[in-house]
């Protein structure tokens, strides 16, 4: 009976146990609670109906079924998200550099890298400020505060000596690169030049000069770099152009040097986190200071275009957006802990609900789909520029003139 069916069946079959087997194993690395199950489960019963269309005998649906099974036990088992606590490197006596701890999952790392035992260093931009305050009170005297402004080099150079002047002899075991800033909010056409390059300093070129100051410490250790990226930098979120594209190039460089630094031992991973409560994001004021900003910065001529409704619906989303965030850290830090101290880190991971999902959908459906779900899932605009509007009354009207004036010569005739 097999005899019956050509080649080609055979290499569908296979393709399609593959395609089955990536997504589980995406779907398995992505923290989705009780949805595994249930998507197995639709991928299984799509690939029967795919086999039966076929007409194929029920020996052959069987043993496709066994592959595709194969395929996800062998992905989940080669990128489980977590790793044996027996299997973890031991935390004390590992020395970290943490930057940007004044607030968010720099300043929540630092409190929990402590805790652990690690000997914390820990950059802030302020050191009278609250978060350095707070890290002073709560934390061990294994936590040293380093003011670093990751734009300055000699800033980030005094660092260096710093640290080293601590450590002695000694290597640093992880880097974990978690500075980072959206300096303004908005369409491209609406974003200065000044914000795309207020992000570029920060995200990429301060991040690239911390990595490439701290490497000969790291791979004196064989160490760790961890580094917080987002993922704006993979998929095109509206309205986050200058954010987004300094994150891509971060993911680029993070890619890049994951490879050049595998000979020296150095372990390099990119943690991408779904929506949290971080620094000014739940500020109402933040978000209206960006607003007033930006209304200020743009030609009359734009703002008339956009019209300045248009604007304020755009703030109001981010803020919304940013209000109903996850408060709760503790998936970042602990992803944190797991890229430092897994002896096989991934070169990615997932932190949060809903980011697995999003990078499946993005990875397997049409862009077109992927698209409009990002555009529902983050910013679910009704307004359109003031322009549009008004060409889309003026066609209307013409529209409206043109049935009238049909009718007007109908009643002539």
């Amino acid at each position: 009976m097999m005899d019956d069916y050509a080649l080609p069946f055979w290499i569908y079959l296979g393709v399609l146990a593959v395609f089955v087997g990536g997504a589980m194993k995406k779907i398995l690395a992505s923290h989705l609670g009780a949805t595994p199950p249930l998507v197995a489960w639709l991928g299984a019963t799509v690939l029967v109906e795919r086999l039966w269309a076929f007409c194929l005998p029920a020996a052959l649906l069987l043993l496709a079924l066994l592959l595709g099974l194969a395929c996800c036990l062998y992905a989940a088992a080669r990128t489980g998200p977590t790793q044996n606590d027996a299997d973890m490197h031991a935390p004390h006596g590992k020395a970290v550099l943490i930057t940007g701890c004044d607030s968010g999952f720099g300043h929540a790392a630092a409190k929990h890298l402590d805790a652990l035992g690690f000997e914390v260093f820990a950059t802030v931009l302020d050191l009278s400020g609250d978060g350095a305050r707070d890290l002073q009170r709560t934390c061990s005297p294994h936590l040293t505060l380093l003011q670093v402004d990751i734009t300055q080099p000699q800033q980030v150079q005094q660092a260096l000596l710093d640290t080293k002047a601590k450590l002695g002899l000694k290597g640093l075991w992880g880097l974990v690169n978690n500075a980072g800033v959206c300096v303004n909010f908005g369409d491209v056409e609406l974003s200065l030049m000044s914000n795309f390059r207020g992000c570029m300093d920060v995200n990429f070129f301060g991040t690239l000069s911390v990595t490439k100051s701290f490497l000969p410490l790291l791979r004196q250790a064989k160490g760790r770099i961890v580094t917080i990226s987002s993922p704006a930098g993979d998929q095109p979120f509206p309205c986050l152009a200058a954010y987004g594209a300094s994150k891509a190039a971060l993911n680029l460089l993070i890619n890049t040097l994951r490879h050049e630094l595998e000979p020296w031992g150095v372990q390099v991973s990119t943690i991408l986190p779904s929506s949290f409560k971080t620094a000014h994001s739940s500020n109402h004021a933040h978000w209206e200071r960006q607003h007033k900003q930006l209304l200020q910065g743009l030609p009359p001529a734009l703002l008339e275009d956009y019209g300045e409704d248009y604007l304020t619906e755009t703030k109001e989303l981010f803020h919304r957006y940013a209000s109903q965030a996850n408060p709760d850290l503790s998936p970042v830090t602990e992803t944190i802990v797991q890229a430092l101290l897994s002896p096989r880190p991934q070169a990615r991971y997932f932190a949060g609900p809903g980011v697995g999902l999003m990078y499946l959908i993005h990875s397997y459906c049409p862009f077109s789909l992927s698209n409009r779900f990002l555009q529902k899932l983050f910013l679910k605009k009704t307004l359109a520029p003031r322009a549009l509007r008004k060409q889309s009354g003026f066609d209307l009207n013409l529209l409206n003139n043109n049935n009238n004036n049909k009718e007007e010569e109908e009643k002539l005739k």
